[in-house]
């Protein structure tokens, strides 16, 4: 055992770090080594070459946070074991490890070989973390089964992958157990917060033990075994992405795709050991898994929400996060204050705004009065939000720039480019963009022409976004046919995205190649870019753009924001029984397509591009629903059927209403 002073001096070297200055950027570049990662990605302009060093394996991540960062803080719960909700309890990196190395020697303990796959089959928690951590020391392959999938999608996974161990929670069980015969390749599962006493068994036939995750504990601690560290090329990860058509394609991932990803980031995107952050993204979604890795090196404290997004402000008031990854949709809490309350905060928005625009400091009593009381509501310490998904528009930015007085940044990634491409500058005041590419992969953009995008246009070349470098997977698992549709023979990653170059090497989204489809009088059109700039709009939450080429126009559904479709209403004075019978009233459809009229014209939406008619609706589009992809895309196909009705509807209704035309 180390003595106090010992403890002491580590956890003086752990925070030395956040307390140096930075190293003076580079000559000319706007760019500099962040001094955790600095070692493996060099400032070469906008892409760079990573070192020889990452190719040797030499470098494990959780190693190095575990000698630096032993007595920190790192995993935290509100979740008691008996399922009460209090304050933040911690597991130290120290701890973590611990329980890391018990998990893997359990897991040699039943006999699994190295390379087997294991799913994971419950949302954030502490275990999930460890659990990964085991999986990357002992070289096996951890494949996330989404939560939120139905049952069909995770027999598919569990059999493409041959997954042997699945971790679960007791409700994920009671789901595993009902088609456990039509998983043969499954020998083992683990309850994470079971109860020995109440843990089922498994049918005879089927050869599955089910034991609790604390039973694997102490099978793993009484039996410890070294690590078996995985090579930079090894598989780390099958991450299975739900396409809106077909079953889910599984994105092969190396240690050293996520390495590339963590280092070239690393220096847009810089974390510190003084830094808390609120973990409550899908960890089976790729962002969340980056984030991790990254917070990890960085010695960062990782508070989980309690599982219910509904509960998430209560989550932030008490862990009160320094960084906070996805922008929270807390816009319309100003909207909905009214009276004096938003007179006062247009005045400050609109002062701060100016103040910000000159080049001046803004007056420090905008925040006493104003802004301070928006930041509590995220527990009053962010200083850095990070958005990868949608991109943001422009007004949001400002917004979240000048209410939070922090750093609001934007990247683009993908799954299949082990995240991020690219990521605005810590710094970078403009908007509009996502940034510049991360220095371990290079961007280029190709020419599309049926869309007429190409790297002559003007003022700026546009084409479809592709990627190459150390970040691009592996390709599909089993599925040569889909790999050798999205990388070609120069190992190119086409990602589907139009984009154009931007003064500075900014790159920015403008478009979608998928998802294109044909109006009838010949228009291409992409509704997601459409369905973006309507997401401006206040009156809704989502949004869902239908044409085809038997007709020359768009039509939408849109799911609302209930507080500001009935804010609408009592300023109108209409009365109305329920959400329902207002989103049918024809005075609320006409007043949601005026304003998404507005806001199409200041777009500068092309006349075909405007959706002619809207359809309300007071149910939101999820997961449960069918309606959403886990990534929370909208399912195109099966929106097409489940609103059949009202997109008929619809285009009956502008049937009536079209001029009619002269006879022949």
């Amino acid at each position: 055992m180390e003595d106090a002073a010992a403890a002491s001096q580590r956890r003086v070297r752990a925070v030395s770090a956040h307390l140096q200055p930075p190293p003076a950027p580079a000559a000319g570049r706007g760019l500099a080594a962040n001094p955790t990662a600095g070692e493996y990605a060099h400032a070469q302009g906008y892409s760079v070459v990573l070192p020889e060093k990452l190719q040797t394996g030499k470098w494990n991540v959780y190693r190095y946070a575990v000698e630096t960062f032993r007595d920190c803080r790192y995993l935290g719960t509100r979740i008691r074991a008996d399922g009460t909700i209090g304050d933040y309890k911690w597991m130290t990196y120290g701890e973590a490890s611990t329980s890391r190395t018990a998990v893997g020697s359990g897991l040699i303990y039943h006999g699994l070989p190295e390379g087997a796959r294991v799913g994971l089959y419950f949302i954030n928690r502490p275990e999930w973390i460890i659990v990964d951590h085991a999986c990357a020391s002992y070289s096996y392959v951890s494949v996330p089964l989404y939560d939120t999938l139905g049952p069909d999608a995770v027999q598919f996974i569990v059999n493409h992958a041959t997954v042997e161990v699945i971790f679960c929670v007791p409700q994920t069980l009671s789901i595993l157990l009902s088609f456990i015969a039509q998983m043969p390749c499954v020998r083992l599962i683990v309850v994470v917060g079971g109860d020995d006493a109440k843990m089922p068994s498994a049918p005879v036939t089927t050869g599955v033990e089910i034991i609790t995750y604390s039973r694997l504990l102490i099978q793993g601690k009484s039996s410890p075994q070294p690590f078996h560290p995985p090579k930079p090329e090894d598989v780390a990860t099958i991450c299975y992405t739900s396409g809106t058509t077909g079953t889910p394609k599984g994105a092969v991932l190396s240690h050293g795709n996520f390495i590339a990803n963590v280092a070239g980031s690393s220096l847009n995107i810089k974390f510190y050991p003084s830094d808390v952050y609120i973990s409550y993204l899908p960890l089976a979604h790729i962002y969340e898994r980056v984030n991790q890795v990254a917070l990890l090196h960085c010695g960062v404290a990782v508070g989980f929400y309690q599982g219910d997004n509904l509960k998430l402000m209560d989550d932030l008031a008490v862990l009160r996060p320094t960084v906070f990854a996805s922008v929270p949709r807390i816009t319309n809490a100003v909207k909905e204050s009214g009276g004096l309350k938003e007179k006062l905060f247009r005045t400050a928005y609109n002062a701060k705004r100016q103040a910000i625009l000159t080049g001046r400091n803004p007056s420090p009593m905008w925040d006493k009065l104003v802004f301070n009381k928006i930041k509590a509501r995220l527990g009053g310490r962010v200083r850095l939000m990070c958005s990868g998904a949608s991109p943001l528009s422009a007004d949001v930015m400002e917004f979240l720039r000048i209410c939070f007085g922090g750093e609001v940044i934007e990247g683009y990634g993908m799954t299949e480019t082990s995240c991020i491409i690219s990521a605005m500058d810590i710094g970078d005041k403009s908007i509009g963009h996502v940034g510049s590419p991360i220095s371990s992969c290079e961007v280029k953009l190709v020419d599309v022409p049926e869309m007429n995008y190409t790297s002559d246009d003007q003022p700026y070349p546009r084409g479809e976004i592709c990627v190459r470098g150390p970040t691009i997977f592996r390709g599909y698992y089993k599925d040569e046919v889909q790999t050798r549709e999205v990388i070609d023979e120069d190992g190119w990653l086409h990602t589907g995205d139009i984009g154009l170059w931007l003064p500075g090497g900014r790159l920015k989204i403008i478009d979608r190649k998928k998802n294109i489809f044909k109006l009838a009088q010949g228009e291409y059109i992409a509704p997601e870019k459409i369905e973006n700039v309507y997401a401006k709009c206040k009156f809704i939450a989502q949004c869902f753009i239908y044409g085809d080429s038997f007709n020359s126009s768009l039509v939408a559904i849109v799911a609302v924001e209930p507080e500001v479709l009935k804010a609408w209403a009592a300023s109108e004075g209409i009365q109305y029984e329920d959400l329902r019978q207002l989103c049918a009233d024809p005075r609320a459809r006409a007043a949601v397509l005026a304003d998404m009229d507005s806001i199409g014209k200041e777009a500068q939406l092309r006349g075909f591009e405007f959706a002619k008619a809207v359809t309300l609706v007071a149910e939101p589009f999820t997961l449960e629903n069918g309606l959403l992809t886990p990534t929370f895309k909208v399912k195109r196909p099966q929106a097409k059927t489940y609103f059949a009705k009202e997109i008929s509807d619809m285009y009956a209704e502008l049937r009536e209403t079209e001029p009619a035309r002269p006879k022949l």
